[in-house]
This record gives structure tokens, C-alpha cells and sequence, in this order.
């Protein structure tokens, strides 16, 4: 099947690359400056500068032409996913759209499978999420994550199509946990970062990673995913990954807010607006979010790092 990526950032940039090694790949950005310098000059020297284009790649700005492709990779942010959806509706009808991107929608509430559902009903809806930075990929290094379709047929069919020799999908149908895994484990990242940030150490990091996978896991059964999804790639793996290290945008938003650093407003943090939709949902439904709550308040100025660790300290004792 042919493979179109919708957005030319880093991870998309990277998926393009690794599934060049299968076949042609259209890969579309929407500056059409940028994608002329792209299909010139081989490279994305803005958003992954040391990974050379396959020639495999055919950079456009052309939606249209990115959109004649069977199966299309939508890496844009969660945020604009919707917009991105409107904008070319016509031309995404009827064809297998593959969300890219983690988060919750802030107006709505939901996730990127229910956004396109919702805005392109006519299209097959999937989602790649889980452990992954764009340089590994892009490096050829090897990469897991989870592909998560309701139709298991068309799962199965993407998984075969989407697998590279780097890049290794294992399948679920539980397309709900997939897309809360991706959208709060962004959260906690945020928190984790603020917290070392803060010089609270790696003992109270650990102590916020395990009462924010709790968190998770709350959230996502109530909104009917399933247990073992949380526990795998797109929740437990992606949990891991991005509350550990710098090149996780939202851990390195937290570091800042910990340092009172300032942080560059052009890079793209899914957790800011992901914890406000959780805050907002929390409040609305009476359920117990403290540390999604907080992370908000925290993203948002409305208390400092400092503060916010000292209310979830205090907060009542309780059976784990």
C-alpha cells in the first residue's frame, strides 16, 4: 500500500525515513518553502538536521498529492488535529488515517481516534503511540510501539504494512487506553521534570511516576480502556520513557518550571493542554486527579513547583 505522512516535524520527518526503507513515501509540509529546501537538500534541517532524506521521500506541499496515498500517517499536533482534519476533509474520506500525535483535545475532551471519527467519518481510524523519540528512529535504532485499531482486520493489515526493521508495532483493538496511555503519561512527564527541576530528587521522581501511573490507570478504566493496555507500550513503556529523560519535550517543560528557566514557546509541549482538559473533566466529574490537577495549575502559573509539591504532600493520608 502506498504511505503518505501529513507534517514534517521531527517524528514525522522520522517515520517517513524509517518506512522509506519499504517503499516510496510522500511526506508533506505545509510551508511550501520548507518543502522545497526538503526535496532539494535531502535533509529537514529544522526539526532533525542529522538525518539525511531517503530518496525514497518525496517532500510536497501539495496535500492533495500527499492525500492520493492509501494510507495516511497524520503527524500533527493534537491540538491542530482537528483543523488539520477540516482542512482537507474531501481528500480524507475513504482512506486509513493513522493519528501520530498523543494528547487530549482541549475544547472536546477526546483523544485523536475520536477526533477523527468525529470529523472524517467516512475514513478508517488507527493510532501509532507509545516509547519513541524521533532521533532513534530516524537512527535506525530499534523502536517499539503500539499500533491500536478497533478493526482488527485493518490493524492487522497496517501492522504488516507499518513495520519496518527498526521500527517493531504490536497491535490492539482497545484504541481508548492507547490514546489516554499517550495522552497522560504527558502529564506526568511535566510533573516529573518540575520535580527534579525543583532538586526534589530521584526518590520523590519515582514516588510521582508510580501515584501518576495509578492516576492513569483510574482514568483510562473509567473511560472503559482496558487494564493490560495501560501496562504496556502506549501506557507503562511511554511513561517510562519521557518522565526519564531530556529529550522528552514535556520533561524538559517541567525542568524549566522546577529551574525557573525560560522555555521556548516555538516547541510543542501535548502535556500543558492534555492537563487542562484533565483538570477540567476531573472538576466536572468529581473524580480524584490530584497530580494531573496540579500539573495544570502549575503549566499555567497558577502555583509554583514548590507549592504544588508541598498540597500533594499534605494531602490526606490513604491505602495505596
Amino acid at each position: 500500500m502506498s504511505v503518505s505522512v501529513l507534517g514534517s516535524g521531527a517524528f514525522g520527518t522520522a517515520l517517513a525515513i524509517s518506512l522509506a526503507g519499504k517503499g516510496p513515501v510522500t511526506l508533506w509540509a505545509r510551508d511550501p518553502e520548507q518543502a522545497q529546501m526538503m526535496q532539494n537538500h535531502r535533509v529537514n534541517s529544522a526539526r532533525l538536521p542529522n538525518a539525511p532524506l531517503p530518496k525514497a521521500i518525496t517532500v510536497t506541499s501539495d496535500a492533495d498529492l500527499a492525500a492520493e496515498s492509501e494510507i495516511i500517517l497524520l503527524s500533527v499536533p493534537m491540538q491542530k488535529l482537528r483543523s488539520a482534519l477540516c482542512a482537507h476533509s474531501a481528500t480524507l474520506r475513504d482512506k486509513t488515517l493513522v493519528a501520530c500525535c498523543k494528547g487530549i483535545e482541549l475544547t472536546s475532551g477526546l483523544g485523536p481516534v475520536s477526533v477523527i471519527r468525529e470529523t472524517v467519518p467516512e475514513a478508517r481510524a488507527a493510532l501509532l503511540t507509545g516509547p519513541s523519540f524521533a532521533n532513534d528512529i530516524a537512527r535506525g535504532l530499534p523502536t517499539a510501539l503500539t499500533l491500536a485499531c478497533a478493526d482488527d482486520a485493518i490493524g492487522r493489515d497496517l501492522q504488516h504494512e507499518l513495520s519496518t526493521t527498526n521500527l517493531r508495532l504490536y497491535r490492539t483493538a482497545d484504541t481508548i487506553g492507547a490514546e489516554l496511555g499517550g495522552a497522560l503519561k504527558n502529564v506526568m512527564a511535566i510533573g516529573c521534570g518540575a520535580c527534579i527541576g525543583e532538586g526534589m530528587g530521584e526518590s520523590a521522581r519515582a514516588a510521582l511516576m508510580t501515584r501518576g501511573f495509578a492516576e492513569m490507570q483510574r482514568f483510562a478504566l473509567m473511560r472503559g480502556a482496558r487494564p493490560e493496555t495501560l501496562m504496556g507500550l502506549s501506557g507503562m513503556g511511554d511513561l517510562v520513557l519521557t518522565c526519564c529523560s531530556e529529550l522528552s519535550r514535556n520533561y524538559r517543560f517541567g525542568l524549566s518550571l522546577g529551574r525557573q528557566d525560560a522555555f521556548d514557546t516555538n516547541t510543542t509541549v501535548e502535556g500543558v493542554a492534555t492537563a487542562k482538559a484533565l483538570a477540567k473533566i476531573a472538576k466536572a466529574e468529581d473524580l480524584d486527579m490530584p497530580i494531573s490537577t496540579i500539573v495544570s495549575e502549575i503549566s499555567t502559573g497558577k502555583c509554583s513547583v514548590g507549592e504544588a509539591m508541598r498540597w500533594l504532600l499534605n494531602r490526606p493520608l490513604k491505602e495505596e
